[in-house]
């Protein structure tokens, strides 16, 4: 098996950080990276330490990043959407937003995390919101 990108690692994580955060009543961030170290051991604390931090920023900017993705999603409202995909979404949209990783690479690996923990048709789904807004956005 080929081993996975030190990027591609923290974004796995921070979306890991995201869904336990959410579905635990989003508390602090920092608790919930605590409680996962705790859990899982470290494996590598620069990737959870990074994880972190891309969650806390998405966390953060929750409500702007639902508003993109709220708009972008025709036909869809955001809480019918599964927590997987919201935050996949969320992170996504902050990745774009912040425009230092090309719009592909973020959207290809929305994708990848949509395969790996969503449902059978969440990768399609992702792709197409986030290419809407990568285009709305300039970026592409």
């Amino acid at each position: 098996m080929k081993r996975l990108r030190p990027e591609t690692r923290e974004r796995a994580r921070a979306l890991q950080l995201l869904y336990a955060w959410e579905v635990q009543g989003r508390p602090p961030i920092g608790e919930v990276a605590q409680e996962a170290r705790r859990l899982c051991g470290v494996q590598s604390l620069s990737i959870l330490e990074r994880a972190e931090a891309l969650a806390t920023a998405v966390a953060a900017d929750r409500e702007t990043l639902d508003q993109k993705a709220g708009e972008a999603a025709e036909h869809w409202r955001l809480e019918r959407m599964a927590v997987v995909e919201r935050n996949i979404l969320r992170l996504g949209i902050h990745e774009l937003s912040q425009g230092r990783t090309p719009p592909k690479v973020v959207i290809d690996e929305a994708v990848r995390l949509a395969h790996w923990f969503g449902g059978a048709q969440s990768s399609s789904f992702i792709n197409g919101i986030l290419d809407r807004i990568a285009h709305e956005l300039g970026r592409l």
